[in-house]
């Protein structure tokens, strides 16, 4: 991160996030002290997790690209294992998910090796080509669409969509900024879990009309939109400290993660709903598993990437 490292706005991103996780922990301990016979083990989980999350974050952006992309390569392992984990599978196809397994560290390496052509099509085109033909190979026909489909989907949800956030520690910029690539991340994954905060705090103060009951039960137009417009403004608050961004480009991009943010939280849980589960996993206390987690970010981005990209790249 350079040799000025506190004169890094990434490093003062980080503070001012530990310092909402401080007064976050003072909040929970306030109310179990205030009401004790209420139960809040699932709100002191869910902080406890937030404090790993945020710590481990730090430590990899701290460290250098290369122990970032390592740490999301690893996320991505450990997200599509769990997909995999939730999906029926068919004894035949045992070998190619072995295969799928390998497609992880092929397209981080291209995140590594800043390769943005191969990195873009590899998944996409060439395990697309090469997975189904492994399928194929299995001859096993009945079930082959829903087989092929679904592990298509999973590497495109999981490891595709989320090997965008590596790819913008290493995405070279027309104008770079202080804060450089750790700060269009950090810019990113903050903002993407401030809106899913700023939807439920919207949706329990004013929510009445529900958006999609069958698919979201307590997502509510009112927690959507006040969600979209806190996300919004307080993206172009942070913009012109952590980002190339303007202010006008930071608005955009902060409507934008609120929106797809929100679409990639219903999407999962439509998943869910399918599969008959209300958590993907029980791997991260007080949030259910990595997908429950990451869901917004599967959507938010790949688009984010090329928004930037777009504009400062």
């Amino acid at each position: 991160m350079g040799d000025n490292i506190w004169q890094n706005p990434v490093v003062w991103g980080l503070g001012g996030i530990y310092g909402l996780l401080v007064v976050a922990a003072l909040v929970v301990c306030g109310l179990c002290k205030s009401y004790p016979e209420r139960n809040y083990s699932e709100l002191i989980d869910r902080t406890r997790t937030w404090a790993v999350i945020i710590t481990m974050v730090a430590i990899v952006t701290v460290m250098g690209t290369g122990a970032a992309v390592l740490f999301f390569g690893f996320i991505s392992f450990l997200a599509f294992k769990e997909f995999l984990s939730i999906i029926p599978t068919r004894q035949s196809d045992r070998r190619v998910l072995f295969f799928a397994y390998l497609v992880i560290p092929i397209q981080y390496w291209f995140v590594y090796d800043v390769w943005y052509g191969m990195f873009s099509i590899f998944i996409p085109v060439y395990a697309f080509v090469v997975l189904a033909f492994l399928h194929l190979l299995t001859g096993e026909t009945k079930g082959f669409i829903k087989a092929a489909g679904t592990l298509q989907w999973g590497l495109a949800l999981t490891v595709y969509n989320l090997s965008h956030i590596a790819y913008l520690l290493v995405l070279p910029l027309k104008d770079p900024v202080v804060a450089g690539g750790a700060g269009l991340m950090l810019f990113m994954l903050f903002l993407t879990q401030f809106n899913d905060v700023a939807q439920y705090v919207w949706g329990k103060m004013a929510g009445r009309r529900r958006i999609i009951p069958s698919v979201s039960p307590n997502k509510t137009w009112e927690g959507f939109i006040g969600g979209v417009i806190t996300t919004t403004l307080m993206a172009g608050f942070l913009a012109s400290y952590l980002t190339p961004f303007s202010m006008i480009h930071g608005f955009v991009a902060g409507a934008v993660i609120a929106i797809l943010g929100f679409i990639g939280d219903i999407t999962v849980s439509a998943v869910k709903r399918d599969l008959g589960i209300k958590d993907s996993g029980k791997s991260l206390p007080g949030h259910g598993g990595y997908l429950d987690r990451l869901d917004s970010l599967t959507l938010v981005a790949p688009v984010f990437l090329h928004f930037t990209r777009y504009f400062y790249g």
